[in-house]
């Protein structure tokens, strides 16, 4: 496939529907390779992830809903919601958590720091799809909230920006669509 085809091509792929098989470690460092590569203003590259392979994805899950339950009120708790955040992780291969670091230029706008970690997650998700490899990223569950940056390690300072959850999967690829053509969201001057 070619750049054009890999992002036309790439789409979101629920973990729900990934069949438990492993990802090869060197996709998944591929992957981090191509989120290096990301465009960074100042060079600061504020992108950072914290890998669970198949051996702590559970544990993670299990952190997830436990930091829910946690830091939800007693009345807003949902166990369905509680049992998502703790199960959703059991068939995949690995759970990468996007970190977006704050950095120390100050002429570097904290909202240009967040898109190059986003472009870094874009990198990463269009490596996946070159290799068939399933992907969903969620910002879902406790991701904003300050327990799960503690829990996790995250400096206060610091922007989790989601979960990339990663899996093999057997469901036909999803068809993808705009509602638009790009045409119309052009103004040429």
């Amino acid at each position: 496939m070619n750049t054009l085809e890999t992002i036309k091509y790439r789409r979101t792929i629920d973990p729900d529907n990934y069949n438990g098989n492993d990802t090869p470690k060197e996709i998944i460092e591929k992957m981090l390779e191509a989120a290096n590569w990301a465009p960074t203003h100042g060079l600061t590259e504020p992108w950072r992830f914290i890998v669970f392979e198949r051996n702590s994805v559970h544990a993670l899950g299990e952190l997830h809903a436990d930091v829910y339950k946690q830091n939800t009120p007693e009345d807003q708790f949902l166990l369905k919601k509680y049992n998502k955040l703790k199960y959703r992780a059991q068939h995949c291969s690995h759970v990468i958590i996007c970190v977006n670091k704050k950095g120390n230029k100050s002429n570097i706008p904290e909202l240009e720091e967040i898109a190059a970690t986003s472009c870094a997650i874009q990198n990463m998700l269009l490596v996946a799809t070159q290799y068939k490899v399933g992907t969903f990223w969620s910002t879902g569950g406790m991701c904003y909230h300050p327990a799960l940056k503690h829990a996790l390690g995250v400096e206060e300072t610091d922007k989790i920006l989601g979960f990339i959850y990663v899996g093999q999967y057997d469901i036909p690829h999803p068809e993808g669509k705009r509602t638009t053509d790009w045409k119309e969201k052009v103004n040429w001057k």
